[in-house]
């Protein structure tokens, strides 16, 4: 658990950086009713339990068994592989663009953005959400929709000009509880399949594009970040209980 620890503080350091001593653990995919907003304890790091089964919905997504190949196209060469869990070692839920026979189009952090992967449905359990993340670059503004409309309408803090959050469809990859209020990340981050391909040429973490808080609350609401996207912390524990894993997520200049 603590080279997951480890890869977290490099994998999420793209949002602008952070101790790697700061601890964090992965939600364990639960969908909790959104009325309950009371914010969670801080907790030490545990280990990732099994996701909560998956409803049916207008979003596909698919639930990975064990290690598959990514491909490039149905039946197409090999680009890479996926397993189980993710780089944060929680559940490996996947959002799927699309079918195509026996195969999955899927959008993974594995690929680089916008260039799915193709998997053999037979290697994943399916399932869908109703629920989609909408971000507003230019409005600074997230919002959680599902069939009955707008369950959410978050302000944001989005990337500074020459290193924008990269725009197109991307999906919820992990939900992470974080050492809490004050420290870099806050009470949580929800990290994205996106990458940002405009890091400072000093930069020397990784790459990954989540949402999550901040230690600088002026940052919400406004472009000063290296691409992630700073939320309060109040938005934050209910992203937690409303967002599922797979989720898709737009975002748009």
């Amino acid at each position: 658990m603590r080279r997951a620890l480890l890869v977290l503080a490099a994998g999420l350091a793209g949002c602008g950086g952070g101790p790697p001593e700061e601890a964090a653990r992965v939600d364990d995919g639960r969908v909790a009713p959104v009325a309950d907003s009371r914010p969670a304890a801080p907790a030490p790091a545990v280990p990732a339990a099994a996701a909560a089964p998956l409803v049916r919905g207008r979003w596909a997504t698919a639930r990975l068994r064990r290690r598959v190949a990514l491909r490039s196209a149905p039946a197409g060469r090999a680009v890479g592989g996926i397993g189980p869990r993710t780089q944060f070692g929680g559940p490996r839920v996947v959002s799927v663009l699309r079918r195509r026979g026996g195969w999955l189009q899927v959008a993974v952090p594995e690929r680089p953005n916008a260039r799915p992967g193709w998997i053999p449905a037979g290697r994943a359990r399916l399932g869908a959400t109703d629920v989609s993340l909408h971000v507003d670059r230019s409005a600074r503004t997230l919002i959680v929709r599902d069939r009955s409309g707008v369950l959410q309408r978050v302000s944001i803090g989005v990337g500074a000009p020459g290193h924008e959050t990269p725009t197109g469809r991307f999906a919820v990859t992990d939900k992470l509880r974080m050492e809490g209020p004050g420290t870099t990340y806050g009470c949580c981050a929800i990290a994205l399949s996106a990458h940002q391909p405009d890091l400072p040429a000093t930069w020397d973490g990784l790459d990954r594009i989540a949402v999550h808080g901040t230690q600088s609350p002026e940052t919400i609401g406004v472009a000063a970040s290296l691409g992630c996207m700073h939320a309060s912390e109040r938005d934050l524990h209910r992203l937690m209980r409303s967002v599922p894993l797979g989720a898709p997520v737009f975002i748009r200049a």
